[in-house]
């Protein structure tokens, strides 16, 4: 258990699949390692989106600023400040931000390790051609480990 305090934003760069030097993000997770969960902090640029993906875990979304558009499986809805997105494990999910300043959204994992499926994707310069991939994310760390293409939706 312990005390994660404020601290600094990065860009979304260094995933071929959800390249957004424009966004900025941060994780926390337990410093002690007792509790097995994971918040992910994202100000989502504008006309930014984060591509359509799934997860091996459930995750909790709230808005907290900003006017977005979020998919949840076969639904599209609006969202904004105050909005909350349940997503259960294994459901295709994105989110576009269709206002005129940042999204700010906080998500909420039930564990440090999430197995990330792409099925849509913000390339890097030079991966345009690539296939979505399948990789698992270390929210402890920041890193991320390549498991291949995503073969089945």
């Amino acid at each position: 258990m312990g005390f994660v305090h404020d601290g600094p934003y990065e860009p979304m760069v260094g995933d071929p699949d959800d390249h957004r030097p424009a966004t900025v993000w941060r994780l926390a997770v337990d410093p002690a390692g007792e509790v097995p969960m994971a918040l992910l902090f994202e100000r989502c640029a504008v006309g930014d989106r984060i591509p359509l993906h799934r997860h091996d875990v459930d995750e909790v979304v709230t808005v907290l600023n900003g006017e977005g558009e979020y998919t949840l499986g076969d639904d599209v809805r609006a969202v904004g400040a105050g909005d909350a997105v349940f997503i259960p494990a294994g459901v295709v999910h994105g989110t576009r931000n269709t206002g005129d300043r940042a999204l700010h959204v906080h998500a909420v994992f039930p564990a440090t390790k999430v197995q990330m499926q792409m099925v849509d994707r913000n390339p890097a310069p030079g991966t345009e051609a690539d296939p979505p991939l399948t990789t698992v994310y270390d929210f402890a760390t920041g890193t991320f480990e390549t498991l291949g293409p995503t073969t089945s939706l």
